[in-house]
């Protein structure tokens, strides 16, 4: 697996632990009471800090096992690399695009500000985890 590939998964391993994390604790709070009362935002500011924190360790550890391995080809990337990069960069902006316009049509509507920061949180995982399959999927059957 070459260095942008194994960034590639963690990333996406990252982003989808991270999604399911912040989901379950903001449902456990709205069993409870309305999510407009829910105190979202140091849930979410937590999980998108620690979720950066997480994929930049498990890159790093995973590029010294990798290392270790095969000492000449950590760090290396080609064309295939950058162009794999690419394609999934605009699937994943996409769903940046979607969400945006959501906001948008939250903020016409005047929705409660957990709406409208979830909706946006949720177009960022979503982009990620999207661009994240794409890529390996490119890796694992090339481009077409």
């Amino acid at each position: 697996m070459v260095y942008e590939e194994r960034n590639v998964w963690a990333g996406l391993i990252v982003s989808i632990i991270g999604m399911a994390i912040y989901t379950v604790i903001v449902l456990q709070q709205a069993a409870s009471r309305p999510v407009t009362e829910i105190d979202w935002v140091p849930i979410m500011l937590w999980t998108i800090g620690l979720s950066i924190v997480a994929t930049i360790v498990l890159s790093i550890l995973w590029g010294i096992l990798a290392g270790i391995g095969d000492p000449d080809g950590v760090g290396k990337s080609d064309q295939r690399d950058r162009d794999i990069s690419h394609m999934s960069t605009r699937v994943g902006q996409a769903f940046l695009v979607i969400a945006g316009l959501g906001v948008i049509i939250e903020c016409a509507f005047r929705l409660d500000w957990f709406w409208i920061a979830n909706t946006m949180y949720y177009g960022f995982a979503l982009a990620a985890i999207v661009g994240g399959i794409a890529s390996v999927v490119a890796y694992r059957r090339g481009l077409v």
